[in-house]
């Protein structure tokens, strides 16, 4: 029996900095295999998993039944970056594993990853301000919806903590084997982002796919599906788990959640808000700055 091939590249976040674009694309190469399913989140074993339990090895494995002759094989899970422990988790599961961290404003990636968890039904604090102002009873366990699975991702200043994250990576895979992509930059030549992208797995650099707008801001068609999906009654996912692979739900939630989506506009930040934030996260994007050997100011700036 052949072996099952193993997840070798890995892009480990942030959320709302274009990763799910950045699946997409790697997705179109002929040399590279990604399964359908995005967010495995089989790493991260700090995460406290409220609603669906972390997949066995068995079952993360089997995303990958499909890759024979892919010359790479990868997987995306934005939490990964945030969380303490998943970069050692990943170099023990992958000791000579790639590293792909992508990269925003954190303001902006704060803000627009409020606006995703409001569409997903996982915060139910449609302010952003009182969202942020409520972080500490929610890390108490406090305020927390049912239909959100790990609390942590609720915790929006510490998503934003990309310098101490990256570290870890470093560290655990050294910075030769992590790639670093700018939000910025892809939006501004995501064909040349894209190439450099290829040239660091090593696979052909020549290959251009669709540069499709992947993801962007959205709203609920029908806030009643959004809610069902998103934390369905008890004896209805009795039922699901009962007949269903944990796959197969997986891609139906995904995919009524894709029908359901309009785009729309996220709400504006409040001025005031934005300016305290731009001045509280300052010191984080200088050490970011700092790190990458990259002048980031212009993210404290709002530019």
């Amino acid at each position: 029996m052949t072996a099952l091939r193993r997840p070798d590249f890995f892009i480990v976040g942030a959320p709302k900095c274009a990763t799910t674009a950045m699946y997409a694309y790697l997705r179109a190469h002929p040399q590279v295999y990604l399964p359908d399913v995005k967010e495995l989140h089989y790493f991260g074993s700090d995460f406290v998993r409220r609603r669906t339990p972390r997949l066995s090895e068995e079952e993360y494995l089997a995303h990958f039944v499909d890759a024979d002759g892919a010359l790479r094989v990868g997987e995306a899970s934005v939490r990964y970056l945030q969380s303490k422990r998943a970069a050692e988790e990943i170099r023990e599961f992958a000791p000579d594993g790639r590293i792909i961290a992508m990269l925003r404003d954190p303001v902006e990636m704060m803000h627009a990853q409020h606006g995703e968890h409001l569409f997903l039904g996982m915060d139910d604090i449609a302010d952003f301000g009182e969202a942020l102002a409520a972080e500490e009873e929610r890390k108490r366990g406090e305020r927390i919806p049912a239909a959100t699975n790990i609390a942590d991702s609720l915790f929006y200043r510490d998503s934003a903590r990309f310098a101490e994250q990256l570290e870890r990576y470093f560290d655990a895979f050294g910075r030769d084997r992590v790639h670093v992509i700018i939000y910025d930059d892809l939006r501004e030549d995501p064909a040349r982002a894209y190439r450099e992208t290829l040239a660091f797995l090593d696979v052909d650099p020549t290959f251009v796919p669709s540069f499709d707008v992947v993801n962007p801001a959205k709203a609920p068609r029908s806030t009643v599906l959004r809610d069902l999906v998103a934390d369905p009654p008890s004896w209805l996912r009795r039922l699901l788990r009962a007949t269903t692979s944990r796959h197969l739900r997986k891609r139906v939630y995904e995919g009524l959640f894709r029908w359901n989506a309009r785009r729309s506009p996220r709400a504006p930040i409040d001025p005031d808000l934005r300016r305290r934030l731009r001045a509280e996260l300052a010191p984080e994007v200088r050490r970011l700055g700092e790190l990458l050997d990259r002048d980031l100011t212009r993210w404290s700036r709002g530019e």
